[in-house]
């Protein structure tokens, strides 16, 4: 026989203690106390992006880019007229000039890769790495856990796409000095309206890879592994790209979501004219309301192994 030796006191301060406590459930089926908002900070989820060695080589490599191209330009031979050709022969003409030489040169390719794999990576990583499932549970609703990745993911998008041009406009006024803006038309802007037209050419570069950004994250939230999803997407844009090379497609070359990807080139003009903007902001626009709500609505439905 085992004796248990007991304190009536302890006793009945647990009772009381146990009395004293309330378990119950809000409206939405969760335990009183628990909010949503505190769960995901979008604050930590940056600062976990920005840590990663990706993210950093990345950001370094966009640093480097505008050096790399001051160097290629500045070992090469001199184009020769500065006011005539295209953006490459009007490279070295001003810091602006640089800069919309460099927007030209990565936008085919380079930009619409950084948003497709900040994007691409959110969910699919950490499927990869077999931690989504603990994160559902801890609990983040699956609607605030894709919404806080997405908002993380614009956040560093967005500043790779500043931060290029504004390095290049740096290594612009130091080689190349604050001279006009030259098109390849002709027109000539001054320095203080090619700043404003450069902004503008971001924000736009910005608005138009919003469909590579959804298209991205849907692809992300079908495949476990992030290179699909990143490499999907990329792929997507380059089959754009040549598809719109095709003169035989007439018109509907204009469906394509890559068709207006170059249309910011129309700021740098005295005489500005906004139809392609328009037309490819509302086409970017349209082509991410489809496949964010796909990854939403896939996402929302998917069984989660992983």
């Amino acid at each position: 026989m085992t004796t248990v030796y007991t304190d009536p006191g302890a006793i009945d301060g647990l009772e009381r203690a146990a009395a004293g406590e309330h378990t119950g459930f809000d409206a939405d089926g969760s335990v009183e106390g628990f909010s949503v908002t505190r769960t995901l900070p979008l604050r930590v989820e940056l600062v976990r992006q920005l840590r990663r060695r990706r993210t950093q080589l990345l950001l370094g490599f966009l640093v480097l880019l505008p050096f790399i191209l001051w160097a290629a330009f500045e070992f090469g031979q001199d184009a020769g007229n500065r006011r005539s050709g295209g953006f490459v022969d009007l490279a070295t003409a001003s810091a602006p000039n640089f800069v919309t030489f460099v927007l030209f040169a990565a936008g085919s390719f380079l930009l619409p890769m950084i948003v497709a794999l900040f994007f691409g990576d959110t969910i699919a990583s950490e499927a990869s790495w077999s931690s989504l499932k603990y994160l559902l549970s801890m609990p983040v609703p699956r609607h605030r856990l894709l919404r806080q990745k997405a908002m993380a993911s614009a956040i560093l998008s967005l500043l790779a796409l500043v931060l290029l041009p504004l390095v290049a406009l740096l290594v612009g006024m130091v080689f190349y000095g604050t001279g006009e803006a030259v098109s390849p038309t002709g027109d000539a802007i001054p320095f203080g309206d090619s700043l404003l037209a450069m902004a503008g050419s971001v924000g736009y570069i910005a608005v138009n890879l919003l469909w590579v950004a959804a298209l991205a994250l849907f692809l992300s939230v079908v495949t476990d592994a992030p290179l699909g999803a990143v490499g999907g997407a990329v792929l997507v844009s380059i089959l754009s790209q040549i598809l719109d090379q095709i003169t035989a497609l007439g018109g509907l070359r204009d469906y394509l979501p890559t068709h207006f990807s170059f249309a910011w080139s129309d700021l740098i003009s005295t005489d500005i004219d906004w139809t392609n903007m328009t037309e490819g902001a509302f086409s970017a626009v349209v082509y991410a309301a489809v496949f964010g709500l796909l990854a939403a609505r896939r996402f929302r439905l998917k069984d989660v192994t992983s």
